[in-house]
């Protein structure tokens, strides 16, 4: 029995799935032609390959983009897609060219809006851990304030999407285990780089985080997204393992290398506000998988859809929507990255419960939902172009810019 297996259970009943994927190869397209649409596969590179087809789901008609991506082609790697800070944002396309990528799709759930708390600027920042090149940039917001669909009963924001050091993908948890050092305490890290602190808790923040505000941090509940900003908040800067600076509230600003801001709220501002300029402190943080023993190369968050070839119990099978995902077979070594069509006549979409089956037709025996809708985003370098481009229709009209994504490499 896998990790997976054993935390989700051994499956549910098995879906009416009302896709016809028989096709897979040049189906017949509904209404306007996808984004730079081409008829059946065509080879992007050694080892990855781009596809479209055509699936009858509950809303209607629903058109999807898929890249089939090799890892057990030394050729081939996929990456984290991201603007150089966790707070802040750029489309896919513009991700991808930056990185020098061939393709990619949109990645985690993000802070988008901060409507519950006027004046409060949204960060931007994802909501699960994220790993670029080995180096752990952030950890996941608690669970009540996740942005986003219902999690599936027993995921969570730690539950990740990643690669690690041995080429091969697979889906995990990433938790935080950090601390804070002082003369008098040893405190717990209640976060790292994120939008959102636990209650009571002190989070750390880093270069990596941006210039965003820390403010956002320190709002809502564990339980509840929208709840006041806390009035008990505490900010101390250390550089060189001494405290360089204090603040009675959050700040803003970008963040020098070998500096961590340390951000407290109600229990944790208390602890923080001990601290005088000059006072030693060590701070120290790491993100620990709940079942590889593999170092991982390149994380994301989302939450798990399908695991062992089964979907997971209780996944949504009333809400359709525009949705991004992604599949692992052969034991890891095999992708499949789903973006579908946001064009009019294809935004019905699926369900979740259709995204697990969709992935499963494919060959996934693991898959991975990530954000949707107006984020949902395929971009790629085509054959014959020089530069890449969105391969579907963003429901909004335009690329959303977006904090990750995932980026596939080749040089085949």
């Amino acid at each position: 029995m896998t990790h997976r297996q054993g935390r989700f259970g051994a499956g549910r009943a098995v879906l009416t799935f009302l896709a016809a994927l028989g096709t897979l190869a040049g189906a017949a397209l509904v209404g306007a032609a996808p984004a730079g649409a081409v008829p059946g596969w065509t080879q992007l590179a050694t080892g990855v390959r781009y596809e479209q087809f055509d699936i009858y789901a509950t809303a209607g008609v629903a058109h999807a983009h898929v890249l089939r991506v090799d890892l057990g082609d030394p050729r081939v790697r996929v990456e984290l897609l991201y603007p150089g800070a966790v707070a802040a944002r750029a489309t896919v396309s513009r991700l991808a060219t930056a990185q020098g990528a061939l393709a990619g799709v949109n990645g985690d759930f993000f802070n988008i809006t901060e409507t519950q708390h006027p004046g409060v600027e949204a960060t931007g920042a994802s909501v699960g851990p994220a790993i670029a090149q080995g180096r752990a940039l952030k950890a996941a917001v608690p669970d009540g304030q996740r942005f986003g669909p219902a999690l599936p009963p027993g995921t969570s924001t730690e539950d990740v999407f990643g690669v690690g050091t041995d080429h091969r993908a697979r889906l995990d948890d990433l938790a935080l285990d950090g601390s804070v050092r002082t003369s008098e305490a040893l405190l717990p890290l209640g976060g790292l780089n994120q939008y959102a602190l636990p209650v009571g808790s002190v989070g750390a923040f880093t270069s990596d985080w941006g210039g965003a505000s820390r403010v956002r941090a320190t709002c809502g509940t564990d339980t509840d997204r929208a709840a006041p900003c806390s009035t008990d908040t505490y900010e101390v800067t250390v550089r060189d393992g001494q405290v360089v600076a204090t603040a009675d509230t959050p700040g803003r600003g970008p963040i020098a290398d070998g500096t961590t801001v340390l951000v407290g709220r109600e229990a944790g501002a208390q602890q923080l506000r001990k601290l005088s300029v000059g006072a030693a402190v060590t701070v120290r943080h790491r993100l620990v998988a709940a079942s590889a023993g593999i170092p991982y190369r390149f994380a994301l968050g989302g939450y798990p859809v399908l695991d062992d070839g089964r979907p997971l119990p209780g996944l949504d099978d009333t809400v359709s929507a525009v949705r991004t995902a992604v599949g692992i077979a052969d034991g890891g070594r095999r992708l499949y990255l789903l973006a579908l069509d946001g064009a009019p006549d294809y935004r019905g979409g699926l369900t979740i419960a259709e995204v697990a089956d969709t992935m499963r037709t494919l060959g996934s025996v693991d898959a991975f939902s990530l954000d949707g809708g107006g984020s949902t985003t395929m971009a790629a370098r085509m054959p014959g172009t020089g530069s890449v481009a969105a391969l579907n229709h963003p429901s909004g009209g335009t690329e959303r810019p977006v904090p990750n994504g995932i980026g596939v490499f080749s040089t085949g």
